[in-house]
């Protein structure tokens, strides 16, 4: 399995679903396991919720900072 492809599939749904997105504030490994649609061991979903977790943050930044770039 590869993981950054499971990092980059649950980013996308993330991103396109509000209320999946919700979920994964609350309970990060259920809505995962509920946008990939398979249940992975604890040691490999720790990895995946990391990985997607950091995908958003460096996500939202890039955007901040292309808004600020239009300011200037």
């Amino acid at each position: 399995m590869d993981i950054k492809e499971k990092i980059q599939e649950a980013v996308e749904k993330l991103t396109k679903d509000k209320s999946l997105m919700e979920q994964f504030k609350k309970d990060p490994v259920k809505a995962l396991e509920k946008a990939l649609g398979i249940d992975l061991p604890d040691d490999i979903m720790e990895k995946v919720v990391d990985g997607v977790q950091a995908k958003l943050t460096a996500d939202k930044l890039s955007g901040a900072l292309g808004g600020l770039k239009k300011l200037l």
